[in-house]
């Protein structure tokens, strides 16, 4: 029997590239109906580029022209809070979310700052926990929910030059844990995927005949 996710609403967050719209894209085309998170920011953090067109918007019309169902939100995934409130906005429930969303602000450790760590720390952990956290109680009630937290291979073993970025992806491992006990008894399971693709994020650090970025 084939996976499908008819009538469920997702959220993925950083949604408008890379992995985040392939999840989209996939659990649209099970059925899902989707939250397309992104901020349009740059991959330090910074602001949206008002002069382009919305990423996030790219991928719903993505979504909608294979047949799928999808409404874009450009909130900050730390504010977990208005993200899922367009979720119930536009569909009434939210049944999975899927924390994508991150940043990268590379530099060996003696030269890191406060604010390289910080805000690395802020957008991965705090915006996991913001998110998740405003979509529990609807999953508690409804007893069903799905939540997928994203980690990564140099979240597990480090990386020179990310001593931010690896520590805020090894919290995910422990988060995601205590989250899926927490949550067996109301049906919501919690995993933690540790995924590696050509992206934005991996073509500073992968050949570039490897790297496809979109």
């Amino acid at each position: 029997m084939s996976t499908r996710f008819d009538d469920r609403v997702a959220i993925v967050t950083g949604a408008g590239a890379g992995l985040g719209r392939m999840y989209a894209m996939l659990l649209a085309s099970l059925g899902a109906k989707v939250v397309v998170n992104d901020l349009g920011g740059s991959l330090d953090g910074g602001g949206p580029d008002s002069s382009s067109e919305r990423p996030a918007d790219v991928v719903v019309r993505e979504i909608k022209a294979a047949g799928g169902e999808a409404v874009a939100n450009y909130d900050s995934c730390v504010e977990g809070e208005k993200v899922v409130a367009t979720a119930i906005a536009a569909y009434g429930r939210i049944d999975i979310v899927i924390n994508n969303a991150g940043i990268l602000r590379d530099v060996s450790f003696h030269k890191m700052t406060d604010k390289d760590f910080s805000l690395v720390h802020l957008v991965h952990v705090k915006g996991a926990f913001s998110v998740t956290r405003a979509a529990w109680p609807h999953m508690r009630e409804a007893r069903y929910g799905r939540v997928v937290n994203i980690t990564s291979v140099n979240g597990l073993y480090g990386a020179f030059g990310q001593a931010n970025y690896s520590s805020a992806k090894s919290a995910m491992v422990g988060f995601t844990k205590t989250l899926a006990k927490e949550g067996a008894k109301r049906n919501i399971k919690v995993n933690v995927l540790a995924p590696g693709a050509g992206s934005r994020m991996t073509k500073t650090v992968l050949p570039p005949d490897v790297v496809e970025v979109r």
